[in-house]
């Protein structure tokens, strides 16, 4: 024989659903409620200024001894989103080697520009491309001279990013030249590390 299903059975089955449906309802208002809040905040937010959109960076290296080394690369940046994440920038470079293993010693001033671009993936990470254009001597078998030429170099890879006291950063960072051009400071070379500080980044 069928068994009738009892009446109290479906009374707490609306009472679950009521309170599931208003449950529902509550959370899309409250969803719809955030979503126009957000978009209010984005309309109404203003622009970063050229101020807040610049940042300073560079790094210095030094070494003494039998072979010295002095090495300064300043760079500014200006990003190029709201969110702060995307930038681009120019730097200069110095560089002066002397190796006091050779006589008379061996001497070279380097000195160059770079344009760059970099991409915060997330706040302590970012990748790096650059294009280094650097001015060296350099020796030329055809004519057996050593003379002055701009040398190509494009450096990729990413970058770690720890922040200091305020606007302050310190950051080291790892590239690899693809070009790898015969005349190239980094021909044949692995990876190449280095680091600096940064205001603003």
């Amino acid at each position: 024989m069928k068994n009738d299903p009892d009446p109290l059975t479906f009374v707490a089955m609306r009472q679950v659903l009521a309170v599931l449906a208003a449950f529902v309802l509550f959370h899309a208002a409250h969803a719809q409620s955030d979503s126009a809040a957000y978009v209010r905040d984005v309309n109404t937010e203003k622009p970063l200024s050229f101020k807040e959109r610049i940042w300073f960076g560079g790094g210095i290296g030094l070494s003494f001894g039998t072979f010295t080394a002095v090495q300064l690369d300043p760079l500014m940046g200006i990003y190029l989103d709201r969110n702060r994440k995307l930038s681009t920038g120019l730097g200069l470079s110095y560089w002066y080697f002397q190796d006091n293993s050779y006589i008379p010693s061996l001497k070279q001033n380097v000195y160059g520009y770079r344009v760059f671009t970099r991409y915060r993936v997330i706040e302590q990470a970012f990748l790096h491309a650059e294009f280094l254009h650097l001015n060296a001597e350099r020796y030329f078998s055809l004519d057996n001279t050593i003379r002055r030429t701009w040398i190509p170099h494009l450096l990729i890879g990413a970058g770690y990013v720890q922040p200091l006291a305020g606007s302050t950063s310190f950051y080291i960072q790892v590239l690899f030249e693809v070009l790898q051009d015969p005349n190239s400071l980094y021909f044949g070379q692995g990876p190449i590390f280095s680091g600096g500080v940064g205001v603003g980044f």
